[in-house]
């Protein structure tokens, strides 16, 4: 059987948020593209369910009324005003997202399902510019004369599809990456994620707080319980890959070791039960600054390494990615030049000047959990300073603000009361 030859524009692997990211703004320049996706949707990622300010900010932008469709359905999407720490020492510090709430302010984050957003984001691909292929299966991927060729099988049929340039937004597992760079993690910025639904948690925050509870065993990671629609609770706990194999730990084990038996957790489960199976995922940290690009492609998401160190973002990192991924295509198209050196300048180095200050922050961060009694320090502290909440509460805002994190003046201010 001969293969059915398409030449496009632009061919993207995996249609989550990253390549879902890409396609819209690749369909608001008018660019023609290709999705290629090895699933069928609707279907589960494994995830914490909880959408950023980012995630909200790169919707709009693709389609205020898509936006506006996810606010005005909160038995869908469940809106989140703020995010609560739970130090080692099992005292809390709750950081609304704003200080600057009124009646008329929306919620500028919101928890939902996976397998709810994603067909949501899925739902909105489709346009003039869009071909979908799902349930298709990559045979090869090659490179030559700065063509990518990709073989593809997809209902029976073998297809040959071509075009100056592949985006990867395939997950931590991506197959461009492993193809491009020869590698497909990145072991020293690996961790390690579980994911459960739980139905009747009790205790949730009034205002629907995401929590992450910092506890001793699990630094520099964490026990997350994240609201949800219906009752529901997305809970999971997400730990270093290293410390995962350093103190030989069954991450399983430990998080229902946790729910059952830790005395602030304990008491909030008496009456919830489990629902569906615990998962588990791999979770691609963005700690270092890493290539994202080279001759002809491009990777975005989880694909790029762009999960958020400190606090686990995914999804806004995600359709931020593929959205900058987007305008870098379509000026390599205006100037037909898909080389390295383009692709870094226009996609690379303009990612990270955007979001490079964030995630080194974040990586800080995360290395600074590894001392629980800084982490008992400082929201000791903010229990009994007003002003000081409201200055951490502002960092989650003000990226420079937030600097002062990983200062030591920081600390030696808190301590003396300056």
């Amino acid at each position: 059987m001969n293969n059915q030859k398409i030449e496009t524009s632009v061919i993207i692997i995996g249609a989550g948020p990253a390549g879902a990211g890409t396609s819209f703004f690749l369909s608001k320049y008018q660019v023609p593209h290709i999705v290629i996706e090895k699933e069928t949707f609707p279907r589960d990622k494994v995830c914490g369910d909880a959408c950023s300010g980012k995630t909200a900010l790169v919707i709009n932008r693709a389609n205020p009324e898509w936006l506006a469709e996810i606010l005005n359905d909160a038995n869908t999407y469940m809106p989140s005003w703020g995010i609560q720490f739970v130090a080692p020492n099992g005292k809390l510090l709750d950081i609304p997202f704003t200080t600057k709430r009124t009646e008329e302010t929306k919620a500028p984050g919101f928890t939902v399902p996976r397998l709810v957003l994603d067909n949501f984001l899925f739902g909105k691909m489709p346009s003039p510019y869009c071909t979908i292929f799902q349930n298709a299966e990559v045979s090869n991927m090659e490179s030559a004369n700065d063509i990518v060729t990709v073989r593809m099988k997809h209902n029976g049929r073998e297809y040959e599809i071509t075009a100056p340039v592949i985006v990867g937004a395939d997950g931590d597992k991506s197959i461009v990456r492993k193809k491009y760079l020869n590698e497909n993690t990145a072991p020293k910025t690996y961790a390690v994620g579980l994911r459960a639904y739980y139905k009747g948690v009790s205790g949730m925050h009034t205002d629907n707080f995401i929590e992450l509870h910092f506890l001793p065993e699990m630094l520099p990671g964490y026990l997350w319980i994240f609201p949800l629609p219906n009752g529901m609770a997305n809970v999971g706990v997400g730990i270093l890959s290293e410390r995962i194999r350093e103190k030989k730990i069954n991450l399983r084990e430990q998080m229902l070791y946790a729910i059952k038996n830790n005395p602030e957790i304990a008491p909030r489960f008496a009456n919830a039960r489990l629902t569906g199976k615990i998962q588990g995922w791999g979770l691609p940290l963005a700690m270092e600054r890493q290539p994202l690009s080279g001759d002809s492609f491009l990777l975005t998401g989880d694909a790029a390494c762009l999960i958020d160190p400190f606090s686990g973002e995914g999804i806004g990192n995600a359709l931020y990615s593929g959205m900058l991924a987007a305008a870098a295509i379509k000026q390599a198209a205006e100037h037909n030049n898909y080389s390295s050196a383009f692709l870094k300048k226009t996609y690379d180095d303009v990612l990270y000047k955007r979001l490079g200050d964030e995630l080194k922050i974040s990586a800080t961060l995360q290395k600074l959990c590894k001392y629980p009694w800084l982490f008992n320090f400082v929201v000791n502290k903010a229990h009994k300073s007003a002003s000081l909440r409201n200055s951490i509460s502002c960092m989650f805002t003000d990226m420079d603000l937030r600097k002062q994190l990983s200062k030591p003046s920081f600390y030696f201010k808190i301590l003396f009361n300056k």
